[in-house]
Formats: C-alpha cells, sequence, structure tokens
C-alpha cells in the first residue's frame, strides 16, 4: 500500500493507469489474493484508486499529478525499480504447490536414516534420478556412483579447483565470480578467445593449462553453441594431454529456436566433468546443485568435500528427487520456456520498435539477450539507466582483464528477473535509457 501511494503521488503511476488483477499480483508477490484484494480495498476507500465492475482497479482520476517541469526528485542510485540483470528466473514462477507435493510423498516415503549423517555424495534418491533425467534430458552419460550433490555451481567449482591442478582456462567473456573462485584456490585464468562459434579451444594447445571451464551449449553471457568440430577438437586435446574439460550446462533446458543440443560430457564422460544445478531452472534459493564425475576425481573431490554433509539439505534433495521422478520437473520447465519465449519475444519486438538501432543476439537460448551498442557507449548507456532505477549489466564487466581481443560495447539484458506485471514497465525503461 505505501509503494502504491508512493508510485501515484510522484506521478510513476499516473491517473486511469490500470493495475493488475488480484490474482496475478499476488502470484508475483507470493501472497495471497485476499491479501491483495485487501489493499486495493483500502487505497479504494482512501481515494486513491477506483474500482468499477468490467474495468478494473484503476489509478484515480482526481489525483493530482506533478505539474509539468515541476522538479522531481532523482532516484537513488542504488534503488532499484526494474530488475533486468541476468542469471535469475521469475521468482514467482517457482511451483510452489508441486514442490509441497513431492516435499510430502518423499518425507513420507523416506527411511529413517535419510535423518541421519548425510552421505557427502548426496541421497541415492536424487543421484538415481538425476541418473534418468539427464540421459533422457541432456544426453549425459552416468551412473549414480559418479554423481556428487553440491551447493550449486560455485560450490562445485570450488572443490574442483580444490583437487585439479592449475592454471585453468576460462572464455574471454564469462562470470567474474567463477575466476574468483579459481583464483581463491591458488591458480591463475587464463583467457580463450571467443567468436560466432564460441571458444576457439585450439588456442589450448599453445597455452600450459590442463584444465578448461566452457559453457558449449550456450556460451555465457554472449550466447551461441560451441561448434560442432570445436567440441570434437577439446575432447581431443583432452585425451591427448591427460586434461579436464569442465562443462557449465548452466540453461541446458532453455531452448527456443533449435533442438536441444546434447551435453559435451556424452562425448568422453571420462575427461568432462559435467555441472548443473537448479538456479535456472527451479530457483538459486535451493542451492541444489550436481557433478557427473570421471571416475579418477570421484575419490579426490568426496575428500575434499569432507566425510558428512554440511552443505545440502537433505529434505530438498528428496523433494527434488520425487520431483524429477514423479514429472512435474519436466511438466514445470514445459511451461517456463513458453513464458520465457513469450518474454524474449516481446523484448525483441520492443527494441525494434523504439531502439531499432540495436543489435540482439543471443537469444536461441536461455534467459538473457545480449544488445550490442555502438562503439564508446555503454558507459553513458548504463549510467542512463541505473539513474533511471533500470539495474543491468555491462558487456564489459564479463570480460576476462587479461583477454587479448578489443572490449564489445554492449548490455546482458536478463528478462527471466521481472515479475510478470511489472515486465512491460520495464522494458519501457529500457528502450528509453537506451535512445
Amino acid at each position: 500500500m505505501r509503494a502504491l501511494r508512493d508510485a501515484i503521488r510522484s506521478g510513476r503511476l499516473a491517473p486511469d493507469t490500470r493495475l493488475p488483477p488480484y490474482r496475478v499480483l499476488a502470484g508475483d508477490l507470493g501472497v495471497a489474493k485476499n491479501t491483495v484484494a485487501g489493499a486495493y480495498a483500502e487505497l479504494v476507500a482512501e481515494g486513491w484508486l477506483t474500482a468499477q465492475q468490467g474495468s478494473g482497479t484503476r489509478v484515480a482520476q482526481r489525483t493530482t499529478a506533478p505539474e509539468p517541469g515541476a522538479v522531481r526528485s532523482r532516484p537513488e542510485p542504488d534503488r532499484i525499480r526494474h530488475d533486468l540483470r541476468p542469471s535469475s528466473p521469475t521468482a514467482a514462477a517457482f511451483p510452489r504447490t508441486a514442490w509441497l507435493a513431492s516435499a510430502r510423498r518423499a518425507l513420507t516415503a523416506a527411511p529413517n536414516d535419510a535423518f541421519g549423517v548425510a552421505d557427502p555424495r548426496g541421497r541415492p534418491e536424487l543421484r538415481a534420478a538425476l541418473v534418468d533425467h539427464l540421459a533422457r534430458a541432456r544426453g549425459v552419460r552416468a551412473d549414480a556412483g559418479r554423481i556428487v550433490v553440491c551447493a550449486g555451481f560455485g560450490h562445485a567449482l570450488q572443490l574442483l579447483a580444490d583437487v585439479l591442478p592449475g592454471p585453468v582456462a576460462v572464455e574471454a567473456y564469462g562470470l567474474g565470480f567463477h575466476r574468483d573462485v579459481v583464483h581463491g584456490a591458488g591458480h591463475r585464468t587464463v583467457p580463450i578467445p571467443i567468436d560466432a562459434d564460441g571458444a576457439q579451444v585450439g588456442e589450448l594447445a599453445a597455452t600450459d593449462v590442463t584444465t578448461v571451464l566452457l559453457t558449449p551449449a550456450h556460451q555465457y553471457p554472449t550466447g551461441g553453441p560451441l561448434h560442432a568440430r570445436r567440441r570434437t577438437a577439446v575432447v581431443d586435446w583432452a585425451r591427448s594431454t591427460g586434461g579436464w574439460i569442465l562443462e557449465d550446462d548452466y540453461d541446458g533446458e532453455f531452448r527456443y529456436d533449435r533442438q536441444p543440443i546434447g551435453a559435451l560430457q556424452g562425448l568422453d564422460p571420462e575427461h568432462v566433468v559435467y555441472l548443473g544445478s537448479t538456479s535456472k531452472s527451479l530457483s538459486p534459493a535451493l542451492r541444489l546443485g550436481w557433478m557427473v564425475l570421471p571416475a579418477a576425481l570421484v575419490d579426490d573431490v568426496l575428500a575434499a568435500k569432507g566425510t558428512r554433509e554440511i552443505w545440502t539439505g537433505v529434505t530438498d534433495q528428496l523433494t527434488l528427487a520425487d520431483f524429477l521422478r514423479s514429472g512435474a520437473y519436466s511438466r514445470h520447465l514445459r511451461r517456463a520456456r513458453l513464458s520465457y519465449q513469450r518474454r524474449r519475444a516481446a523484448l525483441v519486438a520492443a527494441l525494434a520498435d523504439r531502439a531499432p538501432h540495436v543489435r540482439v543476439s543471443g537469444i536461441a537460448a536461455g534467459l538473457h539477450a545480449v544488445l550490442e551498442l555502438p562503439d564508446d557507449t555503454e558507459e553513458a548507456t548504463v549510467r542512463a539507466a541505473r539513474s533511471a532505477g533500470v539495474a543491468l549489466d555491462g558487456l564489459r564487466d564479463y570480460r576476462h582483464p587479461d583477454a587479448s581481443t578489443p572490449p564489445r560495447d554492449g548490455l546482458v539484458i536478463g528478462y527471466g528477473t521481472p515479475p510478470g506485471h511489472a515486465f512491460p514497465a520495464a522494458l519501457g525503461a529500457l528502450c528509453a535509457a537506451i535512445r
């Protein structure tokens, strides 16, 4: 109620603006429908809103809007009105009802030993369910004995960095926190150039690295899969050198314009470590991930993790196992793909209409897009967006500081994060900042 009053008072919600229906806003905020209905009713009684059968709830016409040219207070730099940062799914889309049903079934069926000291490999129910799911959905070749459950990708990378030799090759554009994890283990990172066909893995032969971290299904953040010839080449490099490939399959479930590309791990399970998690498909709050390890690494990784599970909760593991076996996970992914595909289409259409000078790339998969900007405009565009309360990332933030290729100007836009009712306004604010 306070947020709505402030938005109306400041003019951000103009007279006659139609508000989202109770059910939509309640779903986005994760509250009961009656809570939203009660808030709307109170604001109607106070005169801020009007409600009529058939026309919905709107901002009252008699509310005084700011006069043209009146001085408005600038938003605080850290005040976020529209969150377009990449890598997060829509929080409101978490399948609460289905997850709760799986939790009830899982806890009812769980053996007593599930509530004792936890196995650092992860619950056998979850590892068995992952074997079936990953083979069917991603072409991963595994057995339960090679799967180690972990607290998301960052935890998996930390464990691997502790047991694998350095230095580690990484893509020239990627997440800085991945490089930080590797550096924290005492290894330096070597940037590998990328182009339209993904990482230029032929460059590995000229380095002293024995481990390479890749995003072969959808390069992060620039987009596009690793070309088939390069997939074969990097596997050949690992075989000939005894090296290791770390495959970050961060959004393998979300493909829109093409058939899913199978996991690189299927080409050589003895040299590729497959890494996945629920962070994009369900929620980063679950802190659930997994590694499918070559046989030679299983014991070392378990030794690094410790003799007891202190990272991931058993009840969440049991619930995810049921969620996978029952088909609820596949149903959720189908709904999510359709929703994100619609959002992607809305983003592309808005940019074509209001910012036609900006080229959009990397949108065949995932939850983000790259907007390619004219040279030397990224910093000013990011600054304009932030001053308008739009949180987004510049492409240069992802560039390895030692990369040899010239930096590119662009924006990395996450279209999965905003709640549904706020997405059109977020697109409008983005286009205004780009202009």
